[in-house]
């Protein structure tokens, strides 16, 4: 996109994704700090946001494995980002306070740390070409994010298998990955990278329920759902793509 050599365009792209992402990072850790959302909406809107803006930056990559790698940097810098913090080795309070429960920087070695992992290795092995990829980040990052939001606001009927969780928060989640991951089809459908199909929608929604029956589980809430609903996908979505 920016030039005819592939190796200098994707590096400015991959700067120019890095400095849009950081600046919606920082934005967020103000929000934060200044305490303008509660602490645990901040943190998912965090979560939500990051991926579906990093994705929406992907066309700016070159289409083969370079591209692929070169983008996965950016989630993956952020895996050391939460190593460094989670150990104590660096420190920033304004990141803990915006990613974290109880503003322990130890959390960041958990979801944090799985959910930067997830969006890694999706980008780097399945990249955009891939419905995987799209339903992987959108059921990350708005599925699982929408689902906490509703289920604390809206969610009064709890899940007989798990009381931790509730029935509107399932259904958020399925619904917010659904949508997600169908708009980010069209996208891109619309920039020649996939073939929309009713098969691939039928897809994407089969993927979403899937998702939000695993991350309904208490065993999820065990281990995280940063860790199991990628797992979810990959499982589920290699069985209907």
């Amino acid at each position: 996109m920016f030039s005819n050599n592939v190796v200098i365009s994707d590096i400015i792209a991959g700067g120019l994704s890095v400095g849009i992402t950081v600046s919606l990072l920082k934005l967020l850790e103000q929000t934060a700090t200044r305490g303008v959302f509660e602490q645990k909406l901040n943190r998912k809107l965090v979560h939500i946001s990051f991926g579906l803006v990093f994705m929406l930056c992907w066309p700016m990559f070159s289409s083969g494995r370079l591209g692929a790698v070169v983008a996965s940097l950016i989630p993956g810098m952020n895996i050391i980002n939460m190593l460094l913090l989670g150990f104590g080795i660096w420190k920033n309070d304004a990141t803990v306070k915006s990613m974290t429960r109880n503003n322990d920087h130890r959390e960041l070695l958990k979801g944090p740390l799985y959910y930067a992992s997830a969006l890694t290795l999706f980008t780097a092995i399945y990249w955009r070409t891939s419905p995987i990829a799209i339903a992987g980040l959108c059921n990350v990052c708005a599925g699982d994010g929408v689902a906490d939001i509703f289920g604390r606001r809206f969610g009064r009927r709890k899940l007989p298998y798990n009381r931790d969780k509730t029935v509107a928060g399932s259904i958020a989640m399925a619904c917010a990955g659904f949508f997600a991951s169908v708009g980010y089809m069209i996208y891109f459908l619309w920039l020649g990278y996939i073939q929309g199909t009713f098969k691939l929608v039928v897809g994407f929604l089969v993927v979403s329920i899937a998702s939000a029956v695993v991350e309904s589980h208490p065993k999820s809430t065990e281990l995280d759902d940063n860790l199991t609903v990628p797992l979810a996908v990959v499982f589920v979505g290699s069985l209907v793509f």
